[in-house]
């Protein structure tokens, strides 16, 4: 089958591959010249790959260099074997304490998204979206407000640009970044986070992060359940499960005992 060709598209790659072969920022009219591509286009594309985080804009030096985002989408691959490896025990853990089926996941921010690095689930556990390789939006799944919870509040304000207009699953969700905003406070005071039926209408989730020796959210553990099949006592311990399983996560992310 032919692969239909997207001019745009391959513009912006070309200018993300340019700018990873170059330790200094690149001024536009280089780019323009040495990919053979028209400065309006240029300049339009920048601007594209700078509100999503790709590419930054160094005023005084009138030139764009390769954004975080990228780093970050690299390391969370590149890192993704080692923490499944160390999380999917603390997993089968859960699984094993949880007093009602579940199914628990690992997870680490790519961008504004989460991607599932492991998976664990218990008999009669609720059949759920998420799967090993599968990203959803950080901003509406527990493992994701987890971690942005954890963040410095400019950085989560680097990976929503569009403060106004968050996406939702079946327009449920925060809409807004002051909304999110809201949620992460309250997932910051009880140390986990929480989402009910905003992935899957009847199934709810508790997560919590796993810290680095750097401070920062290397990936987070959560489980899944059916809301309408759990006591607020089978909560509270689910809670208490999934904390103890972050902490040991991060025990091991930062080689303690």
């Amino acid at each position: 089958m032919l692969v239909p060709d997207v001019p745009a598209a391959r513009a912006a790659l070309r200018i993300v591959t340019h700018l990873a072969h170059h330790s200094d920022p690149v001024p536009a009219s280089t780019l323009a010249r040495e990919l053979d591509l028209p400065r309006s286009s240029i300049y339009q594309l920048l601007r594209v790959l700078q509100d999503e985080g790709y590419v930054v804009h160094y005023p005084e030096a009138r030139a764009y260099g390769l954004g975080a985002l990228v780093a970050e989408i690299g390391g969370s691959v590149l890192s993704a074997s080692r923490l499944a490896r160390l999380g999917t025990p603390l997993l089968d853990r859960l699984v094993r304490a949880a007093p009602v089926p579940v199914v628990a996941q690992l997870a680490v921010l790519a961008g504004g998204d989460v991607s599932y690095v492991a998976q664990a689930s218990a008999p009669r556990a609720p059949t759920t979206v998420v799967r090993v390789g599968v990203r959803l939006p950080a901003h509406l799944t527990a493992t994701g407000r987890a971690m942005l919870a954890a963040l410095p509040q400019p950085q989560v304000r680097a990976l929503f640009p569009h403060r106004d207009s968050l996406i939702t699953r079946r327009g449920v969700g925060p809409r807004t970044l002051p909304e999110l905003d809201r949620i992460l406070a309250v997932s910051r005071e009880h140390g986990v986070a929480t989402e009910d039926g905003e992935i899957t209408a009847g199934y709810a989730s508790v997560a919590a992060t796993g810290i680095d020796r750097t401070g920062y959210p290397a990936a987070a553990l959560g489980v899944t359940y059916r809301a309408e099949a759990v006591a607020p006592s089978d909560v509270d311990a689910l809670t208490d499960a999934v904390r103890d399983a972050a902490a040991a996560l991060s025990a091991r992310l930062q080689g303690r005992s």
